[in-house]
């Protein structure tokens, strides 16, 4: 039947009917909170190109972990900015390390309430803020990073990581760690991919909150913006090496990505709304351009209508108060 016998707006007519037959929903459970935490500092601090987000001490990382585990988070990723740094990331697979010190204090503090994963990766914790070190010509070198994001990965577990986020793109990254765990008992220890991970302007922001001594660019590892069939290979790839959930970030610039990988996928796949998104929209909303929260609303429901299982976004603990 076509127009009169067909309207379509019947479904759109009040708020209730809408709310009834909505085809994608948020959930506090599917959302996770980034984390930023710096060695060294008594007090938070805050970031100028992300307006509301703090480079956080350990107490102040162990308030918001508890927050965000109160309104229904269902996680938080971890990032540790280092007082030193070195050019193999030595401080990352170290006990004292602070990425290391920082999770056994949020485990502690929100045991099971909340899983606590973390970013495994060296751009954190290197001089020359590239993920991975650099062989005598300066380019990044795979096979001998893949020997320390082993190292990486166990500190992480013993910590109390539930979740290792494998951020580097290196090939062979999901193999190499997942033989580790297993070869330490850490069979529990689940891995997650960023197996699509662009080259992309949006991580500007993020730079600042770690303290990037990056120069130059990491698109010798990192994807082409223009590579869609390649974001796919790269996932189905984590996914048969051991990844127990692949990741597309970022996330409203690649939404073509994330649909084809859910699309493919027998495992969750998750997107990054990373910190460029973030803070287009905060900037956009201060100056009255737009409406903040619908705005942030309707990009979480674009990402999850898009595929994703769960979204790392810095509104996690914020948008999870407006759904309960």
């Amino acid at each position: 039947m076509t127009f009169p016998e067909t309207r379509l707006r019947r479904l759109r007519t009040t708020p209730a009917l809408r709310r009834l037959v909505a085809e994608t929903r948020l959930h506090p459970a599917e959302l996770v909170l980034p984390l930023f935490v710096r060695e060294g500092v008594s007090e938070p601090l805050p970031l100028g190109s992300m307006p509301g987000i703090l480079q956080h001490s350990i107490d102040s990382l162990r308030r918001t972990a508890a927050e965000a585990a109160e309104a229904g988070v269902g996680g938080v990723m971890l990032f540790g900015v280092p007082e030193v740094r070195d050019a193999t990331g030595s401080a990352s697979c170290r006990t004292d390390g602070i990425l290391n010190v920082a999770t056994e204090a949020v485990a502690a503090e929100v045991g099971d309430a909340i899983v606590v994963q973390t970013d495994l990766c060296l751009d954190e914790f290197t001089d020359h803020g590239h993920c991975g070190v650099l062989d005598a010509s300066g380019a990044v070198d795979n096979d001998a990073t893949l020997v320390i994001y082993r190292e990486m990965a166990l500190a992480q577990a013993r910590a109390g990581s539930q979740v290792l986020g494998l951020s580097g793109m290196m090939d062979g990254q999901v193999a190499a760690v997942r033989d580790a765990l297993d070869g330490e008992g850490f069979h529990d220890t689940v891995i997650m991919a960023y197996s699509a991970k662009y080259a992309s302007a949006f991580y500007g922001p993020f730079r600042e909150a770690v303290d990037s001594q990056l120069t130059g660019d990491r698109r010798s590892y990192q994807l082409d913006p223009g590579n869609r069939r390649e974001g796919l290979r790269e996932a189905i790839t984590d996914i048969e090496e051991g990844a127990d959930i692949v990741m597309v970030k970022p996330a409203m610039s690649y939404l073509d990505v994330l649909a084809d990988v859910a699309a493919a996928s027998d495992v969750p796949v998750w997107a990054y709304q990373v910190s460029g998104e973030y803070s287009m929209i905060e900037a956009a909303a201060a100056h009255g351009w737009i409406d903040r929260n619908r705005a942030i609303e309707e990009s979480l429901v674009g990402i999850k209508r898009a595929g994703a299982d769960a979204i790392l976004t810095y509104w996690a603990t914020e948008v999870a108060g407006w759904l309960k």
